[in-house]
């Protein structure tokens, strides 16, 4: 008898409906370091409340090991960034499918350079059409409002 694996981390429906945002940045300690933002994106997949949906990113969160707050010492979200090719893929883990995140070469050369990137997760929605401008009103107002999770991604 075959046993047939059930997954124990996000459904693949949840992963289909986040939008994901990646770019260079500066760390604490002048360094260059790569940034990820996974949000919601408001989508007609997923019509539940806002409490529905900020429960199922709190879940990504802990499937990745439990991420903290902005006042909290940055989380380890263990080895879930897969580099293959010029593409860069998020795992969660129990997750049949991963997440492929926008890439550019110079960003994929600096994850894989530096085996980190600090991923930043929404709990408000964010549509993935978002331009630069919207992109930083919205960290700025979730990072205010306390409505970012951190965590340290490393590579495989």
């Amino acid at each position: 008898m075959t046993a047939i694996p059930t997954p124990t981390g996000p459904e693949p429906r949840l992963l289909l409906s986040l939008a994901a945002w990646s770019w260079p940045g500066i760390g604490p300690d002048d360094r260059e370091i790569a940034h990820i933002l996974i949000t919601h994106s408001p989508a007609p997949a997923l019509p539940d409340t806002a409490d529905a949906l900020e429960a199922r990113m709190r879940c990504l969160a802990d499937s990745l090991g439990g991420l903290g707050r902005a006042e909290d010492v940055v989380p380890d979200a263990g080895r879930c960034l897969h580099i293959i090719g010029d593409q860069v893929f998020l795992h969660f883990p129990g997750a049949f499918h991963r997440l492929r995140l926008p890439s550019r070469p110079a960003w994929t050369a600096l994850v894989a350079r530096t085996g980190t990137a600090v991923l930043l997760l929404g709990l408000e929605s964010l549509s993935q059409s978002a331009d630069a401008s919207q992109l930083d009103t919205y960290l700025g107002t979730a990072s205010r409002s306390d409505r970012l999770l951190y965590g340290m991604a490393r590579t495989r």
